[in-house]
């Protein structure tokens, strides 16, 4: 089966068939050229999504990859990278084992089938020729011999002619005679041409035509098994990655079968454990004696629930943390005194008001009544504005809750460790240096790491006292946190009573004598907050602005909570009215603020008052 013998009439539908095997060819091409462009695409897609969704370094998000299931799918991420990386192998070998090598090979092919059909166009004209000049040797032997007849033809006729004299016979036997030998010569050559054309013709069908023609279709052939062995190429490329990609899988397979749901159910009781003990029974409140209604003390005061007498609950009092109520909310419970303010003394003396009405235990009203507070007011504690967003906490912690505190203080110890390793390391790793030095004296001066062991040992013993420090801490903190695996005892109040030896000074024993965690408040009642995501409901809350200013008629000796003492003809600031109960709230400057009998000062309005503190001088009238 060849061309050259079975096609050999068929050059124009050849060379029209070999340029739609080159133009399949290029087809091909352009299919594998965007087939890698679509893996680079997704690959970068997969490796976008996969960025994308990476926690952000020193962020919140970082915090909460180290539970089993969010390490699962930060390792999934991981490996979608690496997935995504084969989809790149992929796409760079099909551009360099098949795009490039198919580039160039039809480059050549195109040279190679220009070359076959340009040998094929030259025997095509060099049989035209030999057919052309057979024809013109036949034409002339044709003429020739059609002129020797007429000059034969001419003579008879002469020589039958009696009239005609003896030369004009003989000259028209001698041009017969020339005709006839003419036609002789192109016979001659007629035959001659013949069978060259006969033999050119010969070996054009039956040599060159079909060499031409056997490389062509050689060239053909060979253009389809590339094209087969190409499209081999673009699967093993494919196979190639399949056991990596599995890979990738088994990995993903693998962190999935990591994720372990109790532990970080465990993680969690870690990470948010307060170390508080849960309040206990709400006592009976008795509304059948009206003028002695109290507010149970196991729910909103100091009080426990053995026995133990209720101590007075002041304005300066420790207050326990309470995890579940709002603290701004809380303390509008406990500082807005809801008993009839004392009357106005007769002597305007400060010797002449004891208070009297004051000193005994003031009576609450229901926590009913509370509650209806709560949800109406939006009092600010003070203590808050100082806890900025952001802001640097106690070095030692104090501003978390118990266990949350240990933990910190526990990692606080564990860097400090690692640093003091660190520092050991290159104090050791200088002293040999030192004794190189000293035993090659060539190699270095000796004295010219003195200054630098120096440094060392100095910063040693700082962070050792800073570690002592912080296990002091620890120390304090894990002593009087109650053991780890015991039920947390039940406790009967929310806050617990303060030393009055201790009101002013700082906040440094933060947990009351039973060992729940408390804190100190100064001159108005304080509280501290863990520094949770709760602190976000507290700094958006502004302090009340003044509406006006107030000069104190008496002395008055706010000892109850949620009251502010004040002098004789000390002006202050107003931000809220009496509300018809007999008490105005007044502020004496950004930290202290509480309510006064109304009868015991002159308010003076101002709606254009500003909330600015400034020191007001006292009047005297």
């Amino acid at each position: 089966m060849s061309w050259g013998t079975e096609l050999w009439d068929q050059f124009d539908n050849l060379e029209k068939h070999t340029q739609w095997g080159i133009d399949v060819l290029e087809k091909y091409i352009k299919f594998v050229k965007e087939r890698t462009e679509i893996e680079l695409s997704y690959a970068k897609q997969l490796r976008n999504l996969s960025k994308k969704y990476q926690p952000k370094k020193n962020s919140k998000e970082e915090e909460e990859y180290r539970y089993t299931s969010t390490r699962a799918f930060l390792a999934t991420l991981n490996e979608m990278n690496d997935y995504a990386g084969q989809h790149e192998v992929i796409s760079e070998n099909m551009t360099s084992l098949i795009t490039g090598e198919l580039t160039r090979y039809v480059q050549e092919l195109k040279q190679e089938r220009k070359s076959h059909f340009h040998d094929g166009r030259k025997a095509q004209q060099h049989i035209e020729t030999c057919w052309k000049q057979l024809e013109a040797s036949k034409r002339r032997f044709e003429r020739d011999c059609k002129e020797a007849d007429r000059a034969q033809q001419y003579f008879e006729k002469m020589d039958a002619d009696i009239n005609v004299t003896k030369a004009d016979v003989e000259k028209a036997r001698q041009q017969a005679q020339l005709r006839h030998q003419m036609a002789e010569d192109s016979k001659a050559e007629y035959s001659s041409t013949l069978q060259k054309f006969n033999s050119e013709q010969h070996e054009h069908y039956y040599t060159h035509i079909p060499n031409i023609f056997q490389k062509i279709q050689e060239m053909e052939e060979r253009r389809i098994v590339r094209i087969g062995e190409s499209m081999k190429t673009f699967a093993e490329v494919d196979r190639q990655v399949i056991p990596i990609i599995g890979k990738c899988l088994d990995e993903i397979t693998k962190a999935a079968e990591s994720v372990d749901h109790k532990n970080d159910s465990q993680m969690v009781i870690e990470a948010f454990k307060s170390g508080f003990e849960p309040p206990g029974d709400i006592e009976f409140e008795d509304f059948t004696q009206p003028m002695k209604r109290t507010v149970s003390e196991s729910s909103l005061s100091n009080s426990r629930g053995d026995g133990k007498s209720e101590p007075k609950f002041g304005g300066k009092s420790k207050g326990k943390l309470w995890p579940f109520i709002k603290k701004n909310k809380l303390m509008s419970l406990l500082t807005s005194p809801h008993q009839p303010p004392p009357p106005p003394p007769a002597s305007a003396s400060p010797s002449a008001v004891p208070n009297g009405p004051q000193s005994p235990k003031q009576q609450k009203e229901p926590l009913s009544h509370r509650f209806n507070e709560f949800m109406t007011s939006k009092p600010k504690i003070h203590c808050f504005r100082s806890l900025k967003r952001g802001g640097a906490g106690p070095e030692d912690f104090s501003n978390l809750p118990p266990e949350q505190r240990r933990k910190k203080l526990q990692q606080k110890v564990d860097e400090l460790n690692k640093d003091i390793q660190k520092e050991l390391d290159q104090r050791d790793a200088l002293t040999k240096m030192k004794d190189v030095y000293i035993k090659n004296p060539q190699m270095g001066d000796a004295a010219s790491v003195d200054h630098r062991l120096s440094e060392l040992a100095q910063n040693i013993e700082k962070l050792r006292l800073e570690v002592q420090k912080f296990e002091g801490w620890l120390a304090e903190v894990e002593g009087r946190l109650p053991a780890r695996n015991e039920q947390p005892r039940r406790q009967s109040g929310m806050y617990e009573p303060q030393n009055p030896s201790a009101v002013n000074s700082c906040a440094q024993d933060r947990e009351s004598p039973d060992g729940s965690y408390t804190e100190e408040q100064s001159q108005e009642t304080e509280m501290k907050v863990p520094a949770t995501d709760f602190d976000d409901e507290f700094d958006d809350e502004e302090p009340l602005p003044t509406i006006g200013t107030c000069k104190a008629l008496y002395t008055f000796e706010g000892q109850n909570e949620g009251t502010i003492s004040v002098a004789e003809g000390e002006m202050l600031y107003v931000i809220e009215e009496d509300k018809g109960d007999g008490w105005t709230r007044i502020r004496r400057n950004e930290d202290e603020e509480g309510y006064v009998p109304t009868s015991y000062v002159e308010v003076y309005l101002d709606k254009n008052a500003k909330d600015v503190y400034k020191p007001l001088q006292k009047i005297s009238e």
